[in-house]
């Protein structure tokens, strides 16, 4: 009995918080951010702003970040990361390591990410490990996923409806997409059919 009034109150606050949270929320994030089927279908979205507000704003986790995301995720530089705002859900979760300083990540509409994994554009210099080799753009296309634990490095671009398997090692690009690679490094396991 007791789970399903928690339940109810959660639900009442979350509902109660939304129009509260349509004015402030824009005054702490770029308002861009604030749209999408996760503001409009469901409270989701929200729930976010609400968790992030604390954390982001008041807690000081990835404060330079304009858009809500998860304090359990690192984002090096939010100015080069291209995405669209339905997929906000890829910066909610734990683990991920987005590592953009010197190099673009562009993420198509409608892929996933999974947590822990690391996304790097730049490695560092073998002969000075206290310096970072030039970047190169990681490009992941239209409706992708990225299987928990894998790394994209540096240069890489995926086609759309790439699939990555969990734990992969993405070494070198695959543009045709279509595809499901996985390993270490990755390697085409199977076709899609298109």
């Amino acid at each position: 009995m007791g789970w399903r009034i928690t339940i109810i109150l959660e639900f009442l606050f979350n509902n109660a918080m939304i129009p509260i949270l349509r004015i402030i929320a824009p005054m702490f994030f770029d308002s861009r951010y604030l749209t999408g089927r996760h503001f409009s279908n469901d409270s989701l979205g929200w729930r976010w702003v609400r968790r992030s507000l604390f954390t982001q704003r008041f807690l000081s986790y990835n404060r330079h970040i304009p858009w809500p995301v998860s304090p359990f995720i690192m984002i090096s530089d939010p100015r080069n990361i291209d995405f669209h705002p339905d997929d906000l859900n890829n910066f909610q979760h734990i683990g991920c390591y987005f590592q953009n300083f010197s190099a673009k990540i562009v993420i198509g509409r409608g892929t996933y990410i999974a947590p822990n994994v690391g996304i790097i554009t730049a490695n560092h210099d073998l002969n000075n490990l206290d310096a970072h080799l030039p970047g190169n753009d990681v490009v992941i296309g239209i409706s992708c996923w990225i299987g928990m634990n894998s790394i994209l490095l540096p240069g890489v671009h995926l086609g759309p409806h790439t699939i990555v398997g969990a734990g992969s090692v993405v070494t070198k690009s695959f543009a045709e997409g279509n595809v499901i690679i996985a390993g270490n490094p990755a390697k085409i396991i199977k076709s899609l059919s298109t």
